[in-house]
């Protein structure tokens, strides 16, 4: 039987590795005890497994989806909205550095306290050598990890110091900031030793383990790192050779990925919903332990068995989701670059003849959803305005929250949930962004290194099996082109923690401050649904990176300040 890694399956690791990753914390062990045994070790990595953020609470217990068009969090005593409004800055800091230097400082310590070890206890063992296959990819799991929090600090501060050794506090406080090349070619070249050296997948391995770091992870992060570093944030003199280089990063798997079994899933919930088993189209990830806490924060107010709505998808998501025959809806950004290329939608039933992948990823007015019932979303019903933490935005969250849970007294239930982090969606709209933007030419292709166009590898997502979209079509302009991918990306992408990121990195944040919802009302049984701002955002150009905070300044004031904070 295949064993799910630890990283998966004990949740409560997760939420307590802060006070468990130093090994003189480590359950009074001390270093020798921790570093000489295969089973600690193996905890000892596993539990910087756990520094890799999921985006389910990640600031004050919202998503950053909050913090862009894509919701609106109905608590507004959360932090979040201080990062909407202007009030976070260098002494009042959100999502900060910490948790990630200190997963770095426990990968070069277990990377300086592992090598060459032989554990000698167990040699006698018949099961040694299996130990000892298990144990040749720790160093490159951690090195993984390493490059995969350096990449964290790399789209939040641009700049950051590079710490390959275990320094003292006195040291670390004296240290500069490496250039974003050097940051970006540490992580490349890290990314290429673990490709080197970890295996495929685990599962025909001793212990059968499966969550762990793989060649195809290590893949991902490092096109993902070249596509930032290729984006007009990072890019400014709009260097051709870096979307070139992201745009072979991400052909590489595509070459792989029929031997590695990555595919684009057919049904929607099966990214989030199921068992790591049953998701081909992941490339890594974590499984929660089963429970119900999303669905209690974002499952809809007003209903038996009801949550406390938490986060609103807004109307700006829900109008990026075409008309099913692949045209975009009026009055969206996509829209404007072609006003000739626009359907309307029906006034009275806007979400019908829509992108099947509307329904599964937002909770519409009167759809069938949580215990089957309809969800009554107009001013006076059950999950509608005036009621108390109704939804801001006329919206409640579907995506990652399994509609089956029940929290109704004497029936709750729980559920699997797994945080995608790589799936082979992102892979392929990667590799069309950098195709596009390196050769101008949406058709272009070159075997075997760019093995597809980048119309073919954005039409690969949207001709699977359960959306079912048209094709892009191939008369468009590239501006078109563009303008369709970067829409489709919102769509396919939604709640995955990839557009508060994007709309920085292309440097359009500025252009998606006004947050809009839908009121709406019912008369006669006749659905009347109006168009609203629900908020104007402050944007300034300084929060396309975050702000170094005063507490680290003032230890070390050689890091320096990010331009105008």
């Amino acid at each position: 039987m295949k064993k799910i890694f630890a990283l998966i399956t004990f949740g409560s690791l997760l939420a307590s590795a802060c006070t468990m990753l130093d090994y003189n914390e480590y359950s009074g062990y001390d270093k020798k005890d921790v570093y000489t045994s295969f089973d600690r070790v193996k905890a000892s990595l596993t539990n910087i497994y756990a520094y890799i953020p999921s985006a389910y609470g990640t600031i004050d217990n919202a998503m950053r989806a909050a913090a862009c068009d894509e919701a609106v969090f109905v608590n507004q005593l959360s932090g979040i909205h201080n990062m909407n409004n202007g009030g976070w800055s260098p002494s009042k800091t959100y999502d900060t550095f910490y948790n990630y230097y200190t997963g770095i400082r426990q990968v070069n310590i277990f990377l300086e306290e592992t090598m060459g070890q032989e554990f000698d206890d167990l040699k006698n063992l018949e099961a040694y050598d299996n130990y000892m296959k298990q144990f040749e990819y720790y160093p490159y799991e951690a090195r993984f990890l390493r490059a995969y929090f350096y990449f964290e600090l790399m789209r939040r501060y641009k700049e950051v110091p590079v710490i390959t050794t275990v320094l003292t506090a006195e040291e670390a406080n004296k240290l500069e900031r490496n250039s974003f090349d050097e940051v970006v070619n540490f992580i490349v070249e890290e990314c290429d030793v673990a490709i080197a050296n970890l295996p495929e997948r685990y599962d025909k391995l001793p212990n059968s383990e499966v969550g762990r770091a793989t060649k195809g992870a290590a893949m991902a992060l490092k096109a993902r790192t070249l596509l930032y570093a290729a984006s007009p944030l990072f890019n400014e003199d709009g260097d051709k050779s870096k979307w070139r280089a992201a745009a072979r990063a991400a052909g590489a798997i595509i070459n792989k990925a029929s031997s590695y079994g990555y595919v684009p899933l057919p049904k929607l919930s099966n990214l989030w919903n199921k068992n790591y088993l049953q998701n081909n189209e992941l490339i890594f990830g974590r499984m929660e332990t089963p429970s119900n806490s999303f669905e209690s924060q974002n499952f809809p107010v007003g209903i038996n068995g009801g949550g406390s709505t938490g986060h609103c998808p807004t109307q700006n998501l829900v109008d990026a989701f075409e008309t099913k025959n692949g045209k975009p809806v009026k009055d969206t950004e996509y829209s404007k670059k072609d006003p000739s290329y626009t359907d309307e939608v029906d006034s009275h039933n806007p979400y019908s003849n829509r992108d099947p992948r509307l329904q599964a990823t937002i909770a519409v007015n009167n759809s069938r959803w949580a215990y089957n019932e309809p969800l009554e979303i107009w001013e006076g019903g059950l999950s509608g305005k005036p009621v108390r933490l109704a939804t801001l935005t006329g919206y409640y969250l579907k995506k990652y929250v399994d509609g089956a849970t029940s929290l109704r007294t004497g029936s709750v239930s729980k559920k699997n949930h797994v945080w995608n982090y790589f799936r082979y969606s992102e892979v392929l709209l990667n590799y069309a962004e950098a195709m596009v933007e390196a050769y101008n030419d949406y058709e272009y292709k070159n075997p075997p290194s760019l093995p597809l166009s980048a119309r073919e590898a954005v039409n690969l997502i949207r001709k699977r099996e359960g959306v079912g979209m048209p094709e892009f079509d191939a008369g468009m302009t590239v501006a078109q082109f563009k303008a369709k991918l970067r829409n489709e990306r919102m769509v396919e992408l939604a709640f995955e923690d990839h557009r508060f990121w994007d709309i920085r990195r292309w440097k359009i944040a500025d252009s998606t401050s006004d947050i809009y919802g839908v009121k709406v009302t019912k008369k006669d049984d006749v659905f009347t649904y109006e168009r609203f701002l629900v908020e104007s955002r402050v944007w300034d150009d300084k929060m396309y990176l975050y702000p170094i905070p005063d507490t680290e300044l003032n230890k070390n004031p050689l890091l320096g300040q990010n331009p105008d904070w």
